[in-house]
């Protein structure tokens, strides 16, 4: 199945986004408990703080599908981030991401 990968930047402060983000985290376990293959996590600059937005890799059927489980998630829902979507085909290399 092909990978995609959701960008995001935060259009909030990180402190109205903490519930969603809160939300969002438990959403991707959930997710993971169900055995979809996805990883989440938010970009730091040299210094380690963060500010510079978040990624989420997944394993979906196809581009339709990854869509549609990206517009549940809460940062979405809750109107955290500005985001894009697109569809990862490796050329080089395995991230065993799973």
């Amino acid at each position: 199945m092909p990978w995609f990968i959701k960008t995001e930047i935060l259009r909030v402060s990180v402190a109205e986004a903490r519930p969603h983000l809160a939300l969002h985290r438990d959403w991707v376990l959930g997710l993971r408990s169900q055995g979809i293959r996805l990883s989440s996590g938010y970009l730091v600059d040299s210094e380690g703080r963060p500010g510079g937005g978040g990624l989420l890799v997944l394993e979906a059927a196809d581009y339709g599908a990854a869509d549609a489980l990206i517009r549940q998630d809460p940062m979405l829902l809750g109107d955290c981030v500005e985001w894009k979507l697109h569809q990862w085909v490796g050329a080089v290399g395995d991230l065993g991401v799973g």
